[in-house]
């Protein structure tokens, strides 16, 4: 009987040992969905989760028996290859394509078929995205619009009309910068509308094509990133904590250096005549080439109105059509006849769409009864504007599959926990390095708004109040742009490049040492922050810098030119 009485006993205790052992498993392969919810949900746990550091490990830890560099530094890697190929081979459409296939790779282990599909499944699913196909369409509509004007004789005539108010390549180059940074409430907006009303100008005082994406690029998100009514503004006050957030972001303003000396630059080179490295020897270039003079410009029927007209009804009705998506004029939202709520809290991309639609309306309007233009050249003109748009939507939609593979790495989670591990011990030292992490991370990503998306909640919950706070938030957002300004991969130095009309890879070359000057200055600059926290010490500090690295790159230049 003891010996049967054991036995049972000890059938008993594995039993319960292995029913123990499978529910642990079940509760293993169930809790993988929630562990991907829970990083999914990264910013708002980082601050409100007092169990934030247990639960992270053990969502990572799950995730990654499925995905076994989720969270490394082999995530960052995708952007990296593809970057490296396009700055190499000079080809930007096949190098995204290798770094979307080597992330698709990484994500499924190896597994050659299971590469393909998440390619694939992930490439449909941005495309798909409400957001991103708003953007796309608003694209071809400013490419028909583009086309609309150039047919009509606007850009010509504009052309014209400014070779006789506009004297010097200086003055060009500046009317440029100035009317970049007026048309502040959105970056693609900005980007596509300042190329194509600027660029009769810039061709007729022989700038390169690439100089003028730089102007476009440099006076698109850095202005965006310190005007309280943009799209960006709106972005960076739903991120912050609640009820901070447009508060947060205008005492951001004064601690962001990289918008404020990229800006200064702009303005400062353009006035000295500077160039250096490889803009330099593009800007000899163009300068060397003859004037195209158009044959047939007394032909031509349109005057600088049909320029002007259509551009000041899309600067007016994509206002208009954003904060109505915002809630504007309706008497039952709470943003009903309030400007800035409404504007923080509208849809840009529809908005976008529904201005330029208006637009393209007007525009018929304005051109078939003066017969401007046929109605055959007013339909030619929708496909010729979609052609035109081509290339840019090709890119944009690599850079978003792209973008979207590495955050199914864990990109973002990675750098995140990065800077969480170096925040303590190092905390007048930290806006110098969330600055270098947000370059990192928004130029491996080509987004800015993930970057300071992932990045904000950490600082915030770093530093809850205080200079310091405004400091480091001001240091996320300069270094998402600056990564961003660098990046092939970033859709705002896409737009910048097709409202140029500028070979892609072209202009991200020639912008790099521009953007990394700013870059180097702007890190001095935190360095200083961080220690003295004192706005009327940094800013004035950080210009002068800025102003002696320029005069020291044009006595060397003058030197080495002899």
């Amino acid at each position: 009987m003891k010996t049967i009485s054991r036995l049972l006993t000890l059938l008993l205790t594995l039993a319960v040992v292995f029913g123990l052992m499978t529910l642990t498993a079940g509760a293993a392969a169930l809790s993988e969905e929630d562990a991907a919810a829970y990083l999914d949900d990264y910013a708002s746990n980082v601050g409100s989760d007092p169990d934030f550091d247990a639960n992270i490990a053990d969502s990572i830890r799950v995730v990654r028996g499925s995905i076994g560099s989720y969270a490394t530094i082999l995530s960052l890697l995708p952007p990296i290859i593809a970057i490296v190929l396009a700055l190499l081979t000079k080809e930007v459409y096949s190098s995204l394509f290798v770094g979307i296939l080597s992330g698709a790779l990484i994500y499924s282990n190896g597994n050659v078929w299971n590469m393909v599909l998440t390619t694939f499944d992930t490439m449909i699913s941005k495309i798909c995205d409400s957001w991103n196909v708003g953007i796309l369409i608003f694209l071809v509509m400013l490419g028909m619009m583009v086309s609309l004007v150039n047919k009509a004789g606007g850009s010509a005539a504009y052309g014209r009309w400014a070779s006789k108010h506009i004297k010097t390549k200086a003055g060009a180059l500046v009317s440029t910068s100035v009317l970049g940074m007026l048309i502040f409430i959105d970056d693609y907006f900005n980007c596509l509308t300042v190329g194509s009303v600027m660029r009769p100008v810039t061709d007729k005082f022989k700038i390169s094509r690439e100089k003028l994406a730089y102007i476009i690029d440099s006076t698109a998100a850095p202005v965006c990133i310190i005007a309280p009514i943009s799209s960006w503004a709106a972005a960076v006050s739903s991120i912050a904590p609640e009820g901070e957030g447009l508060n947060l972001f205008i005492r951001s303003i004064p601690y962001n250096l990289y918008a404020l000396l990229t800006l200064l630059c702009v303005v400062v080179m353009s006035v000295m005549g500077l160039d250096f490295g490889k803009m330099r020897m593009v800007e000899l270039a163009a300068a060397s080439k003859e004037s195209e003079e158009n044959a047939a410009s007394d032909e031509i029927k349109g005057t600088v109105l049909d320029l002007m007209l259509p551009i000041g009804v899309l600067i007016v009705s994509c206002v208009t059509a954003m904060i109505y998506t915002g809630g504007f004029f309706d008497a039952e939202s709470g943003c009903y006849h309030n400007f800035v709520e409404a504007f923080a809290g509208c849809d840009a991309s529809q908005g976008l769409v529904l201005g330029a639609f208006v637009t393209i309306v007007m525009t018929m309007l304005l051109y078939l009864p003066r017969r401007v233009l046929t109605f055959t050249q007013f339909t030619d003109s929708f496909v010729d504007g979609f052609k035109a748009m081509v290339p840019a939507i090709l890119i944009l939609t690599f850079a978003w599959t792209l973008s979207g593979i590495t955050n199914q790495l864990g990109a973002k989670i990675y750098v995140a926990e990065l800077v969480r591990g170096t925040a303590s011990g190092l905390a007048n030292l930290l806006p110098a390095i969330i600055f270098l992490i947000g370059v990192g991370l928004a130029f491996s990503t080509g987004t800015s708004w993930g970057t300071f998306g992932v990045l904000l909640p950490i600082v915030c919950a770093v530093f809850p109040s205080g200079e310091l706070m405004v400091i480091s938030v001001s240091a996320c957002l300069a270094g998402a742009v600056c990564g961003d300004h660098c990046s092939p991969i970033s859709d705002t130095t896409i737009m910048a490049s097709a409202g140029a009309d500028c070979n892609h890879i072209g202009h991200v070359s020639t912008q790099l040492p521009y953007a990394l000057t700013v870059a180097g200055v702007s890190f001095l600059g935190y360095l200083l922050a961080g220690f003295v926290q004192k706005v009327w010490i940094v800013l004035p500090v950080a210009v002068v810098m800025m102003m002696a690295t320029l005069l020291v790159i044009r006595t060397v230049q003058k030197k080495h030119l002899g």
